[in-house]
């Protein structure tokens, strides 16, 4: 009756300290960059008239209506390696979970020892050996680890932060995958246009070389005019080798993100002559959107809402740990298995207190603490570093909007210019080195404009990836 009294008091007290989780209690702190009303309001971009404050779509890519796009990146976010090494991660972060929550469960163990042998060889006044026995013990424990001041509970919860983290981890690889796959499909259109005006500047310079061959022949000309000419038409021809390499690079890299060997790539998939790109507005959405969309937002987050949790974990070791057992069972010999005298049980706590050892727990809190600072620190770097992304992003992007629309004025007025003077030279009405130098200004207006448009298609897709999209399955 004392020892069943004992044990409801021991039981009682953990119940009641099991309701005492000792270190902090996780949210998001008041100092935090994130709480700024700053930090979520409207970006200082969506002044500009190329951009709108709604919300981003889950899948921006799709805002280009290009199949070829919307296959390569699909087949991307399915194959691609970088993918799979993150949800390997993950899968391990839930297998670490599914061991520490198991600390929060009783133990059960089942013994069972049958054995034979005998006692000493000699008794006393008797000179006769003792007979083998068989022997028995067999018997069923059961212990549980009373949670009294937290540990396991803060261990939960750290490594189900941990899991969120390695999940935010993985949406993070999936908005940068997504996003090097557009880029490289873009540059790999982009490269096709610049190529066609490489090579066309290239076969007007030909004719121009020919036409100035035959005025030297007819004594019109001179052998200067002649070597200027082919000058001109080799430095033309010498644009075109890093715009094809450009062209393949890109579609090695297209095919190490799906998933495949250069060899495996299809190199007639892309039949586009233009990069992708939005003329309407772009939707950008306003900062709190960014800070709850970013996936880098949400995993420094959990990492700092599990480091909390390890300061509750750090500060358990300050106080007692008490398991209790139960232990039911039989031992004697085998041929009286299940007699009565032969039963055993027991009841009763474990308590283990290492006091001269809080020196190093104290230690471990403070290690603990120092974690957290630094969590918090790299919380509030990767708020202000997204919202710093947005905003160069779209003033980037904003810029080169202006800038190509100046770069086609002058390409513009550079063809007209080249035009008249290769009619007025060929009427005698002007030297050749004014027709020259508006066929150089033309090719230089004309490879700068087409630049600007590769830029422009390379710029959305970079103010996508800072918008943090296309991570929602």
């Amino acid at each position: 009756m004392n020892s069943l009294k004992i044990l409801g008091g021991l039981t009682l007290l953990a119940v009641l300290a099991a309701c005492s989780t000792v270190g902090p209690n996780y949210k998001v702190p008041e100092q935090a960059v994130a709480q700024r009303p700053q930090a979520g309001a409207a970006f200082i971009g969506t002044q500009e008239a190329s951009f709108k404050p709604e919300p981003l779509p889950a899948h921006w890519w799709r805002l280009y209506d290009d199949p070829v796009l919307d296959q390569l990146i699909q087949k991307a976010l399915v194959a691609n390696t970088d993918l799979r090494v993150a949800s390997a991660n993950l899968a391990r972060t839930r297998a670490v979970l599914q061991e520490v929550e198991e600390g929060e469960k009783p133990v059960v163990s089942v013994s069972a020892a049958p054995g034979v042998g005998r006692s000493s060889g000699v008794v006393k006044g008797s000179p006769t050996a003792l007979p083998d026995k068989w022997t028995y013990d067999a018997g069923v424990s059961v212990s549980y680890q009373a949670d009294m001041f937290g540990k396991i509970a803060r261990a939960v919860e750290a490594a189900n932060a941990d899991t969120q983290a390695a999940q935010a981890g993985v949406d993070l690889v999936r908005v940068t995958v997504a996003a090097d796959t557009a880029r490289a499909y873009a540059d790999a259109c982009s490269a096709v246009r610049q190529i066609a005006v490489a090579q066309q500047a290239v076969d007007l310079q030909q004719k121009f070389v020919a036409l100035t061959e035959q005025r030297t022949h007819a004594g019109r000309g001179t052998d200067i005019d002649g070597a200027r000419a082919r000058s001109q038409l080799a430095q033309l021809q010498a644009a075109l080798p890093p715009l094809q390499a450009q062209h393949r690079t890109a579609h090695y890299r297209l095919a190490a993100l799906t998933g495949l060997t250069p060899q495996e790539m299809d190199m007639h998939l892309l039949t586009c002559k233009v990069a992708p790109r939005l003329t309407t507005q772009i939707p950008v959405g306003d900062g709190a959107a960014l800070l709850r969309r970013r996936p880098d937002i949400r995993q420094a987050e959990r990492n700092l809402a599990g480091a909390t949790a390890r300061i509750g974990v750090a500060t358990a070791d300050l106080y007692p740990s008490i398991s209790l057992g139960a232990s039911v069972g039989s031992t004697g010999l085998l041929d009286h298995f299940g007699a009565g005298n032969a039963f055993r049980w027991s009841l009763g706590p474990l308590i283990s207190w290492t006091l001269p050892d809080t020196g190093s727990a104290r230690s471990r809190i403070r290690q603990a603490e120092a974690g957290t600072d630094g969590a918090l620190a790299r919380f509030d770097g990767t708020v202000l570093n997204a919202l710093k992304e947005v905003e160069s992003a779209m003033t980037v992007y904003a810029r080169e909007l202006d800038r190509n629309a100046a770069l086609k004025t002058a390409r513009d007025q550079s063809a007209l210019a080249s035009e008249q003077s290769h009619r007025l030279y060929q009427y005698g009405r002007t030297d050749f080195l004014t027709v020259l130098d508006a066929d150089r200004t033309l090719a230089a207006t004309d490879a700068a404009w087409a630049a600007s448009d590769a830029a422009l298609a390379s710029g959305q897709v970079a103010l996508f990836l800072a918008l943090g999209g296309g991570w929602e399955q």
